[in-house]
């Protein structure tokens, strides 16, 4: 029995929801254009005016924004409310060059906590619930999107934020956790050290976990299945566009709803910028039709997925996105090869291998090289090594189509994440 946070809204049919939609961009289009000189600079270089954009079908006529645009605009200048109607920013982590600082007012608040209510009830979360969020509080989005989701739903909400996993497990033993929110790599290393610590998951409650923040593989996926014992279910979002609850995956888990009143998906070439059709793959791009502090329009989110318009059977009618393949700049080259760490970790768990690697990518001699250290499984005889390294690297050259060296390291010796996982270090920026 499938459960919605708000029926009218997630099985609407698309008639209604086109409607809905392209009155709240021609609004939202006029609201940005009033108020963000930024944006209105843009859309005058492209000869557009805010009376062009008379629905979704003239969503093409709009200029895009990247992070790019978000640096140069750091930090009021895509503002579109005045700084006294806005009540809290959130941050990216900032990994590279600036951050990226979005703000809120109370609705733009209430809103983004109504999503991700949206994806706590699509993963079965209920008043009856105790919800344990261990996603990072205080600037990254994940703690605030799914602490504000968990109340609103009615869930006991253990705000943890990351870090402390035996403090972490106690507190799920001593008060029944019954839904996890964090990083997925975070998730196999809280099922990794409740097992460690001499507990099976008979000794928990939980039974559903919101996994999101970093890209993650079906074969992840089935293993922290098993060692928590839970149902796992993606969540998307980024701060630039509020946070987590973009869209949700349901019981089905063919693909994640986009919270289609919020927010309009397009596919893109990302070398050209040309929409393409449903079902190609391309990079994803949003509209916020409903943001007021920090509206986007036509944002890349450099995400490569492809969306699909199926009958789900859960009976929602918003538009599903594919769990992201990578992303358009996370993609490494090597040796002219695309390669995606994604792809190694698929084959790493499928030899039965946990999912705690790193990739190294270096160019020696004007070559590129690929050194990918690995955890022995518990039992590995380190005299075999040798055989299982070959045995390794067989099969992700199967999968690459290039040879990486392959170093088995002792168990638990390559650092746990306790927010996103580091897994690529690419030393070749430093010769270019």
């Amino acid at each position: 029995m499938e459960n919605y946070w708000n029926k009218e809204i997630e099985c609407m049919s698309r008639e209604d929801m086109k409607k809905l939609q392209d009155e709240r961009l021609v609004q939202q289009v006029k609201h940005v254009y009033e108020n963000v000189p930024y944006y209105r600079d843009l859309m005058d270089k492209k000869g557009v005016k805010p009376e062009d954009i008379r629905s979704t079908d003239d969503l093409y006529k709009l200029p895009f924004l990247s992070k790019a645009d978000l640096r140069d605009a750091y930090p009021y200048g895509l503002l579109a409310k005045p700084l006294s109607e806005c009540v809290r920013i959130q941050s990216t982590s900032g990994t590279t060059g600036k951050r990226v600082v979005a703000f809120y007012t109370q609705n733009d608040i209430d809103i983004w906590e109504d999503c991700c209510a949206r994806a706590i009830v699509a993963a079965g979360g209920t008043n009856e619930d105790v919800c344990q969020v261990c996603y990072g509080y205080g600037l990254f989005t994940g703690g605030p999107g799914l602490n504000g989701g968990s109340h609103k739903v009615g869930c006991l909400t253990l705000p943890m934020s990351s870090g402390n996993t035996e403090r972490q497990i106690q507190f799920m033993l001593d008060l029944g956790s019954t839904i996890l929110c964090c990083t997925p790599s975070y998730a196999a290393y809280i099922g990794e050290t409740l097992h460690d610590m001499g507990y099976t998951t008979d000794d928990i409650k939980l039974k559903a976990g919101i996994f999101g923040a970093e890209p993650w593989t079906e074969e992840m996926r089935r293993s922290i299945e098993r060692s928590l014992g839970i149902k796992a279910y993606d969540i998307y979002g980024l701060t630039e566009t509020s946070g987590p609850g973009v869209s949700f995956e349901c019981s089905e888990q063919t693909g994640m709803h986009i919270n289609e009143d919020h927010f309009i998906p397009e596919i893109i070439d990302p070398e050209t910028g040309e929409v393409l059709p449903e079902g190609a793959v391309g990079e994803l791009v949003f509209t916020s039709i409903t943001k007021e502090a920090f509206p986007l329009l036509r944002y890349r989110t450099r995400d490569l997925c492809r969306l699909s318009r199926e009958k789900c059977s859960c009976g929602r009618t918003l538009i599903k996105m594919t769990k992201p393949m990578g992303r358009s700049d996370d993609m490494l080259i090597i040796r002219g090869v695309n390669v995606f760490p994604s792809q190694i970790e698929t084959v790493l768990i499928d030899q039965g291998y946990t999912p705690n690697y790193l990739i190294e990518v270096d160019r020696v001699n004007n070559t590129d090289t690929l050194d990918i250290s690995v955890e022995m499984k518990p039992g590995q005889i380190p005299e075999q090594t040798a055989d299982h390294e070959k045995a390794l690297a067989a099969a992700i050259k199967t999968m690459l189509g290039i040879s990486p060296k392959v170093h088995l390291v002792s168990p638990k010796s390559i650092t746990r994440s306790e927010g996103k996982a580091v897994r690529v270090i690419d030393r070749r920026k430093l010769h270019d």
